[in-house]
């Protein structure tokens, strides 16, 4: 009997958080705004037992609030708490980095290669942040610390969130240079040059 070689579907769960998710950061859903879970079972043609779990998980994750007798919003946007983000982002993605480094084949390097041409060639700008949240992670999966790249995932898409209303009117196409001196120095072995560049790279974005 041949083998069904058709990937499982995911949990309902986790469709409903990824759809939520991608929503939300890409500001189809503004802050504040609530999360019926009526609405969103009705959606998905799903239980509230799911809806829940995938609306705890945005809770987790930052994107959304749970407020008494307000229920499940949409997270508002600080300033504090976008400068929060960057600055974990600044702490742990050159840790993961230097992790990473001890462990990167040359498949890894060509993976992530592939990613920083990707950014490089988008045309419009949730291609360009697609591709640059895929070749931040690229460049980390290596480091083999699970906690702390889920940590990072989180982190970059409240950072993706944050560019999504603020800055993807103003996007225009370019090379990324800090990106190209990241792999530069990655071929090289230069574990510390990658970190530091790495490190400038996000203060400054």
């Amino acid at each position: 009997m041949p083998t069904d070689k058709t990937a499982p579907a995911s949990p309902i769960p986790d469709r409903i958080a990824a759809a939520l998710t991608e929503e939300i950061v890409r500001g189809e859903r503004q802050p504040g705004e609530k999360l019926a879970q009526d609405h969103i079972a009705q959606s998905f043609q799903a239980s509230h037992v799911p809806v829940r779990e995938a609306l705890l998980r945005l809770v987790a994750r930052g994107l959304a609030t749970n407020e008494p007798r307000r229920g499940v919003r949409v997270a508002p946007f600080t300033a504090a708490g976008t400068r929060e983000v960057v600055d974990m982002r600044i702490a742990l993605e050159p840790l993961a980095l230097r992790r990473a480094a001890l462990h990167m084949t040359a498949a890894d390097l060509s993976l992530a290669e592939a990613a920083q041409q990707a950014c490089d060639a988008a045309t419009d700008a949730f291609d360009w942040e697609k591709q640059n949240r895929a070749f931040h992670l690229a460049i980390l999966r290596p480091c083999r610390m699970p906690r702390l790249l889920a940590e990072i995932e989180t982190l970059q898409l409240l950072n993706a969130r944050h560019f999504h209303a603020s800055w993807r009117s103003s996007w225009e196409a370019r090379t990324d240079q800090d990106h190209r001196a990241i792999m530069g120095a990655l071929r090289r072995k230069d574990v510390e040059g990658a970190a530091e560049v790495l490190r400038r790279h996000l203060d400054r974005n």
